[in-house]
């Protein structure tokens, strides 16, 4: 039998459901999610830390988990909302249960919830913070627990996820190679790099270009990652470092940001976010539009970019014309701001590998 559990929303607003994975009480910003597939991907990507993930998709852990299927080596939602919880799963290549999962990664979660209720909520009053608990139901303690948890604006939480000692990936051999400036970087994309003939060396958030040097790169990557970019002076002048350098320069969600603070551009805390799959984008160069995989909380501010003398638009969102892409005027650096290694369209967007790739080889 499950547990009775609990959610409480920043504004007060509380939902009441079953535990799911392990007995405990976790807070987070929440947001959601309109992925049909792929939730392990989303559980284990190092962008959503510090996050309550409401899935929207009516079933979770129904094709159970596999170990080939993560993003990185560990969950790293802070916790868990949805419908249905589905302990019993169907696929014969899984590894196991969804609750066996996040019992033995220490997730807390809530199921049994309206969700199509909490979205619509969320929608309307845009991001906060929430917590779940299944050992604590008295609304007013978790009240207190909520109000010390402090707001996603304003934390750096880069350094929590990233590789806290350099490692290599791919073949020594190989035709070009890349520093990898690790904020929370997903697996995938050091997948994309070495299908494409690169071998990459992958450094700590906190290391300094002149460290990546010592490497002798042909390019930089700058990496997807979690919290708010305009506390990360470390990796703003880093990426200052490599523009100055003229080195090659290619830049993903987090990166995109970062690309854009480094040419004084500022970043925004938006009201929802942009999490899915499905999301359209227009590439304004090539005249073609992309259907993307997104997961951003933080976005560029529009009219900075318009303002700029140093940028270039390059991708726009069709959903709310956001910049989802720029480039650097005279330099060989660009930046978007979904993810082309999850491949939702299913490869729309993997030719930006391939355009990095080249301007590496010019």
């Amino acid at each position: 039998m499950k547990l009775p559990a609990v959610l409480l929303l920043e504004d007060g607003t509380s939902y009441f459901g079953k535990a799911a994975g392990k007995i405990g009480t976790t807070a987070g910003e929440i947001c959601f999610t309109t992925g049909m597939t792929g939730y392990q991907e989303v559980f284990t990507d190092p962008s959503y830390f510090g996050q309550i993930m409401v899935t929207t998709n009516a079933h979770i852990g129904n094709y159970g988990v596999n170990a080939e299927e993560t993003e990185s080596d560990t969950i790293k939602i802070a916790g868990l909302v949805c419908k249905n919880f589905n302990v019993v799963y169907s696929r014969k290549q899984s590894d196991g249960s969804i609750q066996d999962y996040f019992q033995d990664q220490n997730l807390v979660g809530i199921s049994d919830v309206d969700t199509r209720s909490l979205v619509r909520h969320i929608r309307d009053k845009g991001a906060m913070n929430a917590i779940i608990s299944s050992e604590i139901l008295d609304i007013d303690t978790l009240k207190a627990r909520l109000h010390a948890v402090p707001s996603m604006a304003g934390l750096e939480l880069s350094s929590k996820v990233s590789t806290p000692e350099a490692y290599y990936y791919g073949n020594e051999d190989a035709a070009h190679r890349i520093a990898v400036l690790d904020l929370g970087i997903k697996k995938n994309i050091l997948r994309n790099f070495d299908s494409r003939d690169v071998y990459l060396k992958v450094f700590p958030a906190r290391t300094s270009f002149a460290e990546m040097e010592d490497f002798k790169p042909d390019g930089y990557f700058i990496s997807n990652g979690p919290g708010d970019p305009a506390a990360m002076d470390y990796a703003i002048e880093t990426v200052q470092h490599i523009l100055a350098a003229n080195k090659p320069l290619f830049g993903i969600c987090l990166g995109h940001q970062l690309l854009a603070l480094a040419n004084g551009i500022g970043t925004m805390k938006m009201f929802n976010g942009h999490r899915g799959l499905n999301h359209p984008v227009k590439n304004v160069i090539l005249d073609h539009c992309e259907v993307t995989s997104q997961n951003h909380g933080f976005g560029v501010v529009p009219e900075d970019v318009e303002a700029s003398l140093k940028v270039e638009v390059t991708h726009r969102n069709l959903n709310d014309q956001s910049i989802e892409g720029i480039r650097i005027k005279g330099k060989k650096a660009f930046s978007v701001q979904y993810h082309p290694e999850a491949s939702p369209g299913p490869h729309d967007s993997n030719y930006l590998f391939d355009q990095f790739v080249s301007l590496i080889k010019s």
